[in-house]
Parts: C-alpha cells; structure tokens; sequence
C-alpha cells in the first residue's frame, strides 16, 4: 500500500483536523524510525498513518474496521501492527513494526501536547521537560502513561533517547504539524 492511497483512505474516513494532524505526526515518527532500524519506510509510514483511521467514525468497533479493511487489500503486517497498538487489547507484539507503534502513538501525542503550552512550540523543548510533564498526572491527563511506559520496554529503548529521537523529528516537520 502507497502512503498516497493511505492519505486517501484517511481523509476518507477522519474528517478531524485534529485527528488527521495525530495520524500524520504517527505516520512521520514511524517512517524515521523504519529508516533508523533498515526498515520498510512506506510501509511503516502507513501504519503511523492509518493506526486510528477508524476510531472517529467507529469509535465503538475501534481498530477492527480499519483492520479489517487491511486484511481484505491484503495488508497483514500493517494490520496486525494496528490491532497490536494498545496493549489492553492483548494482541501479541510479534514485529518490530508492532513495538513501534505502541511505542509511537501515546507518546508522539503527548510531546506534541507539551509543544502546544510552549512559546515556541517545539522549537526548545527537551526531552528531560516532557519527563517531567509525563509525571504531572493533570497534564495531558487522557493520555495513558502506562502505554507510553510498556511501549517503549517493548520497543527496548531508553525513555530519553525515544523522546528526544520523536522531538528531532517532530522539529523537521513543525511546520506542516503546526508546532
């Protein structure tokens, strides 16, 4: 699948600014990481991509709709990788594209969370001020820090080099981001 025809399918499905701005941040952050790990960049971008393209207008069947719809254009990786995105679902994470993308998601929204109080956006800001935003439980509060803490165990990383390696690439993108 081509990150065209999954812009597609996103824009077809989230109507959300916001939302789409979330999926596209995913789907950024995931395509660097591919690249650091020698992975498939494409498709590892369409996962980031289309991980909660269902979850606006299916709310209720959240992920399986856009599971499904993967398995039938036969995108079993990336679907699974997207079923796997919440460990409360108690899919195994079997790849590293699965790890990722745990690891990815809270966290990439919680910075951006962090970039949003800020003067200056993302410009400055450091990954020891969103640790210390991260145990502030009334900031960002709908954000489960649990997931963030098991995403980046599973994806073996040091919490700092994950959150400064998101900041880095958020920075490349604040623009089209609007951070």
């Amino acid at each position: 699948m081509t990150r065209a025809f999954a812009r597609d399918l996103l824009f077809e499905l989230v109507k959300s600014e916001s939302l789409r701005r979330h999926c596209h941040s995913i789907s950024l952050v995931m395509e660097a990481y591919a690249r650091k790990y020698g992975e498939d960049e494409e498709q590892w971008s369409v996962a980031g991509m289309l991980h909660d393209a269902d979850y606006e207008a299916f709310p209720e069947k959240h992920p399986r709709v856009i599971v499904e719809k993967l398995r039938t254009l036969g995108e079993e990786e990336i679907a699974h990788a997207i079923s796997a995105h919440y460990t409360k679902w108690n899919i195994p994470h079997k790849s590293l594209l699965d790890k990722a993308l745990l690891a990815c998601d809270e966290l990439t929204g919680f910075i951006i969370a962090c970039c949003q109080i800020r003067p200056d956006g993302v410009d400055s800001l450091t990954s020891r001020s969103v640790i210390k935003k991260l145990k502030q439980k009334g900031f960002a509060a709908k954000v489960d820090r649990d997931e963030i803490y098991k995403g980046i165990a599973l994806l073996e990383v040091e919490m700092k080099d994950h959150i400064d390696f998101i900041i880095e690439v958020l920075k490349r993108h604040k623009k089209e981001l609007e951070i």
